[in-house]
């Protein structure tokens, strides 16, 4: 069984900026979905936030050929109206997490992976860090 995951901007930004402490648990999650481990997913609007944020450190280019390479790892799911309207009804208190929630739920997927679990409150879809989620990887596989 591979696990479906949707992945947040912050753990693609741990991966990619190598921000410390969170980069080891965020590059093994990498790893797992680089070796076909994992299905990792993501949305337009975290590729939107993920280049506006890594512009900033380094150059277009090396922006660019990131988010090219992230392409190749992770699919980008599609974003309609429906997750739009269930985001503005919703509860959420961050509408942009609201977008990523109901993207990753009209998608059948399992877990959502972020660093801002706080903003998820009444999520039917499990939340958990990188770390909390390899650590959940490995009581399955001990078992």
């Amino acid at each position: 069984m591979t696990f479906k995951v949707f992945i947040d901007s912050d753990i693609i930004l741990d991966v990619l900026a190598k921000r410390e402490p969170f980069y080891e648990p965020a590059a093994l999650l990498f790893s797992l979905i680089e070796k076909g481990k994992l299905a990792g997913y993501t949305s337009p609007v975290i590729f939107s936030n993920i280049y506006y944020v890594l512009h900033k450190r380094v150059s277009k280019k090396i922006t660019t050929e990131s988010l090219r390479y992230l392409k190749t790892l992770i699919q980008i799911l599609p974003l309609d109206n429906r997750a739009i309207e269930l985001a503005l009804d919703s509860e959420f208190n961050d509408f942009e997490d609201a977008i990523q929630y109901f993207c990753a739920e009209q998608n059948s997927i399992n877990y959502i992976i972020t660093r801002n679990k706080i903003d998820y409150k009444k999520a039917k879809i499990n939340i958990l860090t990188a770390k909390e989620f390899l650590a959940m990887l490995k009581t399955i596989s001990n078992n």
